[in-house]
């Protein structure tokens, strides 16, 4: 299956998607709720949607704007050296360990939405990354059994102010700039990809000029060893989000250095799932648009 969450005539909601139309669950079945959660706590509601499918009055795909698939994850926890030509790119040893951090909620924001230059900093970078949502929450979880804990897969663009990642050893100021990691907006369910998402294509791009072009068979860790090894020590609960790193291309080791600009359009694709796109603003251009509304 393949969800979508966003607002039609004002209204939040959760649809279900089939090619370019979609149909409102959370008017046509009660307890879906206005983000993934109520279908990710509830396997016999996701079991009836799917035996159902597109009935009822539909909508254009078109006529919805995203939002968060999850509106509060608990944790986002994202994967860094994950592709090895992007490792050899950055100038790392190729770990053992995978490397890992963790992203605010107000660094997140849906497809579609505006993407945020910071006014201390234009080097604003693109990352285009599978994302995982956690259906089945655990710990100590085996590899073995760790596909059976996704949700969904989508599609996130890490984007990473990179004179801000690098000042400490840490990367948390590079990776939590507020409406710097856009997510979705489409979710699809494991059944329709396949196993742990391997073997789909995975670009970016701004117009015709390809920023990144790879294949998530190209990942260092699998979804699989991803959630295995993260759970030995925290527990993975329902809804936790889990991007798996980026692959080569990005734009602080093009020559010159090639940096997101306002007036631009970012697109990361990923074969299967879809599209996440969003315009480049200033800062100040968006903080004075936020204070109008």
């Amino acid at each position: 299956m393949r969800f979508v969450v966003g607002s039609h005539n004002s209204a939040q909601a959760v649809f279900l998607v089939e090619d370019d139309r979609a149909v409102n669950l959370s008017l046509a079945h009660p307890g879906v709720g206005a983000d993934l959660m109520g279908l990710i706590n509830a396997p016999a509601l996701m079991a009836e949607i799917a035996r159902v499918g597109l009935s009822g009055e539909t909508l254009p795909v078109a006529s919805i704007t995203p939002a968060l698939p999850v509106a509060k994850p608990g944790k986002v926890i994202c994967l860094g050296l994950n592709y090895i030509d992007h490792i050899k790119e950055g100038g790392y040893d190729v770990p053992d360990y995978p490397a890992l951090f963790m992203r605010s909620l107000n660094s997140l924001m849906a497809a579609g939405e505006p993407m945020v230059r910071p006014s201390c900093s234009e080097r604003l970078d693109y990352e285009a990354e599978l994302m995982l949502i956690i259906g089945t929450g655990g710990r100590h979880i085996a590899e073995a059994d760790a596909l059976d804990h996704v949700f969904g897969y989508t599609v996130f663009n890490d984007g990473s102010v990179r004179d801000y990642q690098r000042k400490t050893h840490q990367w948390t100021p590079g990776k939590n700039f507020d409406q710097t990691g856009p997510i979705g907006p489409f979710v699809v369910t494991p059944d329709e990809l396949p196993d742990g998402a391997t073997g789909l294509k995975i670009e970016s791009r701004v117009g015709d000029e390809i920023l990144q072009s790879a294949n998530t068979s190209d990942m260092l860790w699998s979804v699989a060893r991803t959630i295995a090894t993260i759970s030995e020590f925290t527990t993975l609960e329902p809804g936790d989000l889990i991007a798996m790193g980026t692959p080569p291309g990005v734009g602080h080791a093009k020559t010159p250095p090639r940096w997101l600009r306002p007036g631009e359009t970012v697109e990361v694709e990923i074969e299967g799932i879809g599209i996440c796109a969003n315009p480049i603003v200033d800062e100040a251009d968006w903080l004075r648009s936020t204070a109008a509304e």
